[in-house]
């Protein structure tokens, strides 16, 4: 049995994966944390096979969790499940001895595999990247042509992005979306991310390369 520690801010999500999980032959989620700070507050008396995190989390940096992770339990295997493709992301965990990076789009057969292969001890990344792409020196590799902006870009992502060109503020954007302040960063975040730029200019570069506005 693979004992698996699950870390994510989005509650509902959260038990969702955990029920799907436990479904899973060879799976058991022995909990749940959704920040970093129950995390660790948590690691010293549990023993899980696998910590399964995601990159963003509301009240800590990712590299500084994973150095306090490392602190705590040196030798302890983890992976992250994102919707973080940039591998300049990849690459910053990789630093911290990661064992996993499944992006979350992924079909729950190949999140099963990648566990059990961790459990075996070896690594897994997710098929769609390319792990021997990851630049020395940060930059990011994400490759987009030839792909339509649909398979990269949520509509909600579509529908901020376009926002953030108009210079609408996060405040302004959740006032338009409905959505909360804090989810409006989040998606901006992840925007930065997935499309490998640097800042909100870079969003702009993009938008304005692939049409999304004019």
């Amino acid at each position: 049995m693979i004992n698996v520690f699950l870390t994510d801010d989005h509650e509902m999500y959260l038990e969702g994966l955990a029920l799907l999980l436990d479904k899973q032959p060879g799976i058991k989620v022995v909990g749940t944390a959704l920040s970093g700070a129950s995390l660790l507050k948590e690691l010293p008396s549990i023993d899980p096979d696998i910590l399964l995190l995601d990159v963003f989390l509301p009240d800590i940096k990712e590299d500084e969790l994973l150095k306090k992770i490392r602190e705590i339990k040196p030798d302890q295997k983890i992976a992250y499940l994102t919707l973080l493709r940039g591998t300049r992301y990849i690459h910053k965990l990789i630093k911290h001895n990661i064992q996993g990076y499944i992006l979350k789009n992924s079909p729950i057969a190949e999140l099963h595999e990648a566990l059990v292969k961790i459990h075996n001890g070896e690594t897994y990344f997710s098929k769609e990247i390319n792990i021997a792409d990851v630049p020395e020196d940060f930059r990011s590799t994400i490759t987009i042509n030839g792909k339509n902006i649909k398979d990269i870009l949520s509509k909600r992502e579509q529908e901020i992005l376009k926002l953030i060109c108009l210079e609408y503020s996060n405040a302004e954007i959740a006032e338009q979306l409905f959505l909360s302040v804090s989810t409006v960063e989040t998606h901006r975040k992840n925007l930065i991310a997935k499309l490998g730029v640097n800042n909100t200019v870079g969003l702009v570069k993009f938008a304005l390369k692939h049409k999304i506005i004019e």
